[in-house]
């Protein structure tokens, strides 16, 4: 069965939860054998492709223009595709291709302003409105997508959550390589991973509750600190209080997660959230924001704010010191979460969307 899947992702950003939805599929289709994959790839330096070994007769491609302009055009130069599956919001347009379509979330619609909300609007929107069939990775991104587009199919929407690697879990003696890896002893640091820019993850409640509690923090990913940002956080909390890793792979990340006081995600809006089952794979207790996807993905293995704010945050980082019994329950419950949550589930949904889509036009 051919399938044409486009990987403007790679593209698009170096790495980042869209990337690792990405990868994680196209991996397990490569080695699919009931599946004939054609990539549409560009040139890129993402992460997570350069782990992908793709041979260049599957490889087809058409850079007549830069990159930040062919991601904005569907790929009409193709011969027509039985299925067309792009990473980020790009479509066929021929009666004889059936489109499938992922809404990761609606954080443009939301947080975002002027021309660059306008631009996501309409690429997005043409995705969605020619789709035969939209994934939506949570049901909060289901209720979202229905609240922007009440008028599209409601019976071709289907939820398939995300993944999380086997390299989460929890792991003993590991001190000697914690100990290469930052300045902090095990327990004895908040843990914060992804973006810091976008204002509604609330990073800067992250540094006020490290401050009011006396707690360093362990910075993991969103690309390397600006001087604004390093200046922000020697001012407030010193340079001995946080260190920062960038582009550490899963092995590593896994030792924070299990070394950490708490996983510290005060993010007002996600579309689903990969570091929450990370953490609770790896046995490591969260504190987060009682918004969006974030009860929907946790479920009971997280401490939940309904009020997210430093006193409030310093209250719960204290519970998290102070009682070891209430942390391991929090931990048992996350780690049982998380057992919902795998890469071949999500792989094999999305395959079923796939067969199902075969027998559409």
């Amino acid at each position: 069965m051919k399938i044409y899947l486009d990987n403007i992702i790679f593209s698009l950003q170096k790495s980042g939860g869209i990337s690792v939805y990405w990868y994680e599929l196209l991996k397990r289709i490569l080695q699919d054998k009931d599946f004939e994959p054609i990539f549409i790839d560009y040139n890129n330096k993402n992460l997570f492709r350069k782990l992908l070994s793709i041979d260049n007769s599957k490889i087809i491609s058409n850079l007549k223009l830069p990159i930040k302009l062919i991601r904005y055009f569907n790929p009409c130069w193709l011969n027509s595709p039985t299925i067309f599956h792009s990473s980020y919001y790009r479509y066929f347009s021929s009666r004889k291709t059936t489109n499938i379509c992922t809404v990761h979330d609606f954080t443009y619609e939301y947080f975002r302003g002027g021309f660059p909300k306008l631009i996501h609007k309409i690429q997005k929107g043409n995705a969605i409105k020619n789709a035969d069939f939209i994934i939506c990775i949570s049901n909060n991104t289901k209720k979202d997508l229905f609240k922007f587009y009440p008028k599209i199919n409601k019976k071709n929407v289907h939820v398939v959550y995300n993944g999380v690697s086997s390299a989460y879990k929890p792991i003993k003696n590991s001190l000697l390589e914690l100990r290469k890896l930052i300045p902090f002893s095990t327990k004895k640091y908040i843990l914060y991973v992804g973006d810091r820019l976008s204002p509604y993850k609330n990073f800067k409640l992250v540094v006020e509750s490290s401050k009011l509690s006396n707690i360093p923090i362990v910075l993991v990913g969103g690309g390397l600190l600006n001087l604004n940002e390093k200046s922000y956080l020697n001012e407030l909390i010193g340079s001995r209080n946080y260190c920062h890793l960038n582009n550490i792979k899963n092995i590593k990340l896994n030792i924070l997660y299990n070394n950490a006081l708490c996983l510290l995600y005060p993010s007002a809006y996600e579309g689903f959230g990969i570091p929450l089952i990370e953490a609770q794979k790896a046995g490591c207790p969260i504190i987060a924001n009682n918004s969006s996807s974030i009860p929907e993905i946790v479920g009971k293995g997280a401490v939940l704010i309904d009020d997210i704010c430093k006193k409030n945050i310093s209250s719960k980082l204290n519970l998290f010191i102070n009682n070891s019994n209430f942390v391991s329950k929090i931990i048992k419950f996350g780690f049982e979460n998380s057992k919902n949550f795998s890469w071949d589930k999500c792989y094999l949904e999305t395959k079923n969307i796939y067969l199902k889509s075969k027998k559409h036009k």
